[in-house]
């Protein structure tokens, strides 16, 4: 297939990538979208979303993703199936390298997210998806009326135990520390819950099992040292993000987490090239604050192009 050569292509439909996508489309870019996985990324597995504005009953993670495409196509842009595998940064058109040909722009809006970091801990691999899991979206059918273990302090983690609850007998969610990171109303809704019950000051330090599945979680208490092996039949992880970088390499600047540096305009250390949505160093990961990464990112992009010799 030959080379095609396009505005503007942006990397990612999620929130941040889809709303790129409809600004580019409105500034009319001749824009394409890449996802190598289904539209929405980790949003599709919220199941309930409270603090996006304009919805005030709230929506699920994938209707709001639904929304955002159905406007998206309504502007005349399509969301290929494909997979950024490397990049070439370097002179006025950007090169990608996909898994089935070479494309060309002249500005790329990085918007790939980021994936679920993992403890780094024995069993965690080996059980994984049998009893180890980041998704209760996904998976907490399986654990109907069982014992589970969730990691975290988060928004992330006290939500998604929260709607553990609807299924499981108890959810002990470990934290290492003495307080919650999560909003005040999340809190609030799980000191209220009798089916959890949280081990503060802990660690999840090992993940046991049979061939069946996990049967035990080995915690440490960080204050008194005290281990203990906690019986559980599930073991739920939601302890940060890992960007999905690992296809720039060095081609543009990263934080030391691996998160892309970018200034007030979106841009990164290199010109023409912009990133937006969770895959950028910021202090909040957000829906609204993908959303608005995403539009000054088409935005900054369109005038790039305006502004070129």
């Amino acid at each position: 297939m030959q080379n095609s050569t396009y505005d503007l292509v942006v990397i990612g439909a999620g929130p941040a990538g889809l709303t790129a996508g409809i600004y580019a489309a409105r500034a009319r870019l001749d824009v394409l979208l890449l996802e190598k996985a289904a539209p929405g990324g980790q949003i599709l597995v919220t199941d309930w979303i409270e603090n996006y504005p304009g919805f005030p009953e709230g929506l699920s993670g994938a209707d709001l993703i639904m929304k955002m495409t159905d406007q998206l196509k309504g502007f005349g842009v399509s969301i290929e199936t494909n997979e950024v595998r490397s990049v070439d940064l370097e002179g006025s058109e950007k090169e990608l390298q996909l898994s089935d040909r070479t494309i060309r722009a002249k500005t790329v809006v990085i918007a790939s997210g980021a994936a679920p970091k993992q403890l780094g801990i024995p069993g965690e691999d080996l059980y994984f998806g049998k009893g180890v899991s980041t998704c209760a979206t996904c998976d907490a059918p399986f654990f109907k009326n069982s014992v589970v273990a969730a990691v975290g302090g988060g928004n992330t983690a006290v939500q998604e135990s929260l709607f553990l609850t609807r299924f499981v007998e108890k959810v002990y969610l470990v934290h290492r520390r003495r307080e919650l990171r999560a909003d005040k109303l999340l809190q609030e809704r799980a000191f209220a819950n009798d089916k959890v019950q949280i081990l503060w000051n802990s660690n999840v330090t090992g993940i046991k099992g049979t061939d069946t599945g996990v049967s035990a979680v080995t915690i440490e208490n960080v204050v008194t040292g005290k281990v203990v092996d906690l019986p559980v039949e599930g073991c739920f992880i939601w302890v940060g993000t890992t960007p999905n970088t690992n296809f720039l390499k060095d081609h543009v600047k990263l934080d030391e987490q691996g998160f892309i540096e970018v200034d007030h305009r979106m841009e990164t250390s290199v010109p023409g090239v912009f990133a937006a949505g969770d895959v950028r160093a910021t202090p909040l990961r957000q829906v609204a604050t993908a959303v608005g990464d995403g539009a000054i990112a088409a935005s900054m992009a369109a005038d790039y192009i305006e502004r070129r010799p």
